[in-house]
Protein backbone atom coordinates (compact mmCIF):
# COMPACT_ATOMS: atom_id res chain seq x y z
CA UNK A 1 0.00 0.00 0.00
CA UNK A 2 1.23 3.91 -0.79
CA UNK A 3 2.48 5.80 1.93
CA UNK A 4 0.67 9.16 1.40
CA UNK A 5 1.98 12.29 3.88
CA UNK A 6 0.52 15.60 3.63
CA UNK A 7 3.44 17.86 2.89
CA UNK A 8 4.80 22.18 1.86
CA UNK A 9 8.10 21.97 0.95
CA UNK A 10 8.26 25.43 1.49
CA UNK A 11 7.75 25.25 5.30
CA UNK A 12 11.11 24.27 7.03
CA UNK A 13 10.73 20.74 8.83
CA UNK A 14 7.79 19.38 6.83
CA UNK A 15 9.92 17.19 4.47
CA UNK A 16 12.04 16.20 7.73
CA UNK A 17 9.10 14.85 8.64
CA UNK A 18 7.55 13.18 5.79
CA UNK A 19 10.86 11.30 4.93
CA UNK A 20 10.97 10.14 9.09
CA UNK A 21 7.41 8.50 8.50
CA UNK A 22 8.47 7.19 5.15
CA UNK A 23 10.96 5.18 6.54
CA UNK A 24 8.98 4.44 9.65
CA UNK A 25 6.65 2.90 7.60
CA UNK A 26 9.00 0.96 4.89
CA UNK A 27 11.93 0.67 6.30
CA UNK A 28 14.42 2.52 4.25
CA UNK A 29 14.60 5.13 1.24
CA UNK A 30 15.61 4.33 -2.07
CA UNK A 31 14.89 7.29 -4.14
CA UNK A 32 13.63 10.23 -4.03
CA UNK A 33 12.32 13.00 -6.28
CA UNK A 34 12.21 16.96 -5.71
CA UNK A 35 9.39 17.72 -7.95
CA UNK A 36 7.39 20.43 -6.16
CA UNK A 37 7.13 23.48 -8.60
CA UNK A 38 4.45 25.65 -10.06
CA UNK A 39 5.37 28.32 -13.00
CA UNK A 40 5.44 32.32 -12.45
CA UNK A 41 4.79 33.91 -15.48
CA UNK A 42 4.51 37.86 -17.21
CA UNK A 43 6.82 40.53 -18.37
CA UNK A 44 9.84 41.73 -16.19
CA UNK A 45 7.99 45.09 -15.28
CA UNK A 46 4.44 43.49 -14.39
CA UNK A 47 6.11 41.28 -11.61
CA UNK A 48 7.79 42.21 -8.62
CA UNK A 49 10.79 40.93 -6.24
CA UNK A 50 8.10 38.84 -3.76
CA UNK A 51 6.87 37.20 -7.43
CA UNK A 52 10.84 35.80 -7.93
CA UNK A 53 10.91 35.25 -3.83
CA UNK A 54 7.45 33.00 -4.54
CA UNK A 55 8.60 31.11 -7.17
CA UNK A 56 12.16 30.34 -5.86
CA UNK A 57 10.73 29.64 -2.58
CA UNK A 58 8.88 26.16 -4.11
CA UNK A 59 11.08 25.26 -7.37
CA UNK A 60 14.46 25.85 -5.58
CA UNK A 61 14.65 26.04 -1.92
CA UNK A 62 11.51 23.57 -2.03
CA UNK A 63 14.14 21.06 -4.23
CA UNK A 64 16.60 21.94 -1.25
CA UNK A 65 14.84 21.07 1.62
CA UNK A 66 14.16 17.62 -0.08
CA UNK A 67 17.66 16.87 -0.90
CA UNK A 68 18.43 18.15 2.59
CA UNK A 69 15.84 16.03 4.38
CA UNK A 70 16.55 12.48 2.09
CA UNK A 71 20.23 12.58 1.42
CA UNK A 72 21.20 10.42 4.94
CA UNK A 73 18.79 7.89 4.36
CA UNK A 74 19.35 7.90 0.56
CA UNK A 75 23.56 7.60 1.34
CA UNK A 76 22.48 4.81 3.52
CA UNK A 77 20.91 2.61 0.32
CA UNK A 78 23.39 4.20 -1.90
CA UNK A 79 20.46 5.65 -3.99
CA UNK A 80 19.05 8.08 -6.28
CA UNK A 81 18.02 11.60 -6.07
CA UNK A 82 15.80 13.06 -9.08
CA UNK A 83 15.26 16.44 -9.72
CA UNK A 84 12.84 17.93 -11.75
CA UNK A 85 13.60 20.74 -13.65
CA UNK A 86 12.93 21.18 -17.37
CA UNK A 87 13.47 22.46 -20.84
CA UNK A 88 13.11 25.70 -19.25
CA UNK A 89 16.47 25.17 -17.64
CA UNK A 90 18.08 24.98 -20.83
CA UNK A 91 16.11 27.41 -22.63
CA UNK A 92 14.91 31.18 -21.54
CA UNK A 93 11.89 32.29 -22.90
CA UNK A 94 10.29 35.96 -23.17
CA UNK A 95 7.80 36.14 -20.37
CA UNK A 96 9.02 33.32 -17.88
CA UNK A 97 11.96 34.48 -16.45
CA UNK A 98 10.71 33.91 -12.59
CA UNK A 99 10.27 29.85 -13.43
CA UNK A 100 13.14 29.72 -16.35
CA UNK A 101 15.46 30.89 -13.72
CA UNK A 102 14.43 28.66 -11.22
CA UNK A 103 14.93 25.86 -13.32
CA UNK A 104 18.40 27.06 -14.50
CA UNK A 105 19.13 26.97 -10.87
CA UNK A 106 17.86 23.49 -10.30
CA UNK A 107 20.17 22.14 -13.35
CA UNK A 108 23.03 24.26 -11.68
CA UNK A 109 22.80 22.30 -8.50
CA UNK A 110 22.40 18.89 -10.41
CA UNK A 111 25.54 20.01 -12.24
CA UNK A 112 27.39 20.84 -8.69
CA UNK A 113 26.09 18.24 -6.58
CA UNK A 114 25.98 15.27 -8.94
CA UNK A 115 30.25 15.02 -8.44
CA UNK A 116 30.00 15.48 -4.79
CA UNK A 117 27.18 13.44 -3.71
CA UNK A 118 28.89 10.35 -6.54
CA UNK A 119 31.87 9.61 -3.87
CA UNK A 120 29.09 8.70 -1.50
CA UNK A 121 27.54 6.10 -4.38
CA UNK A 122 24.28 8.85 -4.75
CA UNK A 123 23.26 8.75 -8.17
CA UNK A 124 21.74 12.63 -9.32
CA UNK A 125 19.29 11.90 -12.20
CA UNK A 126 18.04 15.39 -13.59
CA UNK A 127 14.57 15.06 -15.55
CA UNK A 128 14.21 18.12 -17.98
CA UNK A 129 10.92 17.82 -19.25
CA UNK A 130 9.04 19.41 -22.11
CA UNK A 131 5.57 19.86 -22.82
CA UNK A 132 3.67 17.34 -20.90
CA UNK A 133 -0.22 16.73 -19.78
CA UNK A 134 -0.62 18.23 -16.62
CA UNK A 135 -2.19 21.07 -14.49
CA UNK A 136 0.95 23.30 -14.54
CA UNK A 137 -0.39 25.47 -17.21
CA UNK A 138 -3.68 26.32 -15.55
CA UNK A 139 -1.77 27.13 -11.98
CA UNK A 140 -1.79 31.38 -11.60
CA UNK A 141 1.48 33.27 -10.35
CA UNK A 142 -0.19 32.45 -6.70
CA UNK A 143 -0.26 28.88 -7.22
CA UNK A 144 -3.88 28.40 -7.53
CA UNK A 145 -5.72 25.85 -9.35
CA UNK A 146 -8.09 26.98 -12.08
CA UNK A 147 -9.45 23.88 -13.34
CA UNK A 148 -12.22 25.75 -16.04
CA UNK A 149 -8.79 27.72 -17.66
CA UNK A 150 -7.43 26.23 -21.43
CA UNK A 151 -4.55 24.72 -21.49
CA UNK A 152 -2.38 27.03 -23.84
CA UNK A 153 -0.54 24.20 -25.19
CA UNK A 154 -1.72 22.74 -28.27
CA UNK A 155 -2.74 19.08 -27.09
CA UNK A 156 -0.90 17.56 -30.22
CA UNK A 157 2.70 18.87 -28.93
CA UNK A 158 1.96 17.25 -25.17
CA UNK A 159 3.87 13.94 -24.13
CA UNK A 160 0.94 11.78 -22.06
CA UNK A 161 1.53 12.08 -18.36
CA UNK A 162 1.62 8.36 -18.53
CA UNK A 163 4.78 8.20 -21.12
CA UNK A 164 6.70 10.78 -19.31
CA UNK A 165 6.26 9.06 -16.15
CA UNK A 166 7.77 5.89 -17.90
CA UNK A 167 10.76 7.84 -19.31
CA UNK A 168 11.48 9.15 -16.37
CA UNK A 169 11.39 6.04 -14.02
CA UNK A 170 13.37 4.11 -16.89
CA UNK A 171 15.73 6.96 -16.61
CA UNK A 172 16.03 7.16 -12.73
CA UNK A 173 16.43 3.23 -13.00
CA UNK A 174 19.10 3.22 -15.23
CA UNK A 175 21.31 5.90 -13.23
CA UNK A 176 20.99 8.72 -16.12
CA UNK A 177 22.48 11.89 -15.13
CA UNK A 178 20.09 13.63 -17.36
CA UNK A 179 16.62 13.02 -19.04
CA UNK A 180 15.22 15.35 -21.14
CA UNK A 181 11.50 14.67 -21.88
CA UNK A 182 9.56 14.98 -25.00
CA UNK A 183 11.11 15.42 -28.72
CA UNK A 184 10.78 18.19 -28.71
CA UNK A 185 12.18 19.18 -25.62
CA UNK A 186 15.66 17.77 -26.95
CA UNK A 187 15.12 19.90 -30.24
CA UNK A 188 15.22 22.78 -28.52
CA UNK A 189 17.86 21.86 -25.86
CA UNK A 190 19.81 21.01 -29.17
CA UNK A 191 18.98 24.21 -30.72
CA UNK A 192 19.99 26.56 -27.52
CA UNK A 193 23.43 24.63 -27.01
CA UNK A 194 24.04 24.69 -31.09
CA UNK A 195 22.76 27.42 -32.56
CA UNK A 196 21.81 30.35 -29.54
CA UNK A 197 21.64 32.71 -31.66
CA UNK A 198 18.68 31.67 -33.13
CA UNK A 199 17.16 31.37 -30.13
CA UNK A 200 17.59 34.79 -29.49
CA UNK A 201 16.26 35.90 -32.89
CA UNK A 202 12.94 33.90 -32.09
CA UNK A 203 13.17 35.34 -28.54
CA UNK A 204 13.19 38.77 -30.03
CA UNK A 205 10.51 38.50 -32.31
CA UNK A 206 8.24 37.11 -30.27
CA UNK A 207 8.78 40.50 -28.11
CA UNK A 208 8.28 42.59 -30.61
CA UNK A 209 5.48 40.65 -32.50
CA UNK A 210 3.97 40.80 -28.54
CA UNK A 211 4.54 44.41 -28.48
CA UNK A 212 2.86 45.23 -31.56
CA UNK A 213 -0.50 42.98 -30.61
CA UNK A 214 -0.63 45.38 -27.07
CA UNK A 215 -0.09 48.67 -28.97
CA UNK A 216 -2.92 47.76 -31.40
CA UNK A 217 -5.42 46.93 -29.06
CA UNK A 218 -5.07 50.23 -27.68
CA UNK A 219 -5.17 51.95 -30.75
Amino acid sequence: MPVVVECDVTRDGDVDRTVAETVRLRGKLDVVFANAGFGVVGALKELSLEDYRRQFETNVFGVLRTVYAALPEIEKTKGNIALISSVSGWVATPGGSPYCMSKFAVRALADSITPELRLAGVKVTLISPGFVVSNIRRVDNRGRLHDEAADPIPAWIQMSTERAARKILKAVARGKREEIVTLHGKVFVALERFTPWLKRIVATRMVTRSASVRLGGEA
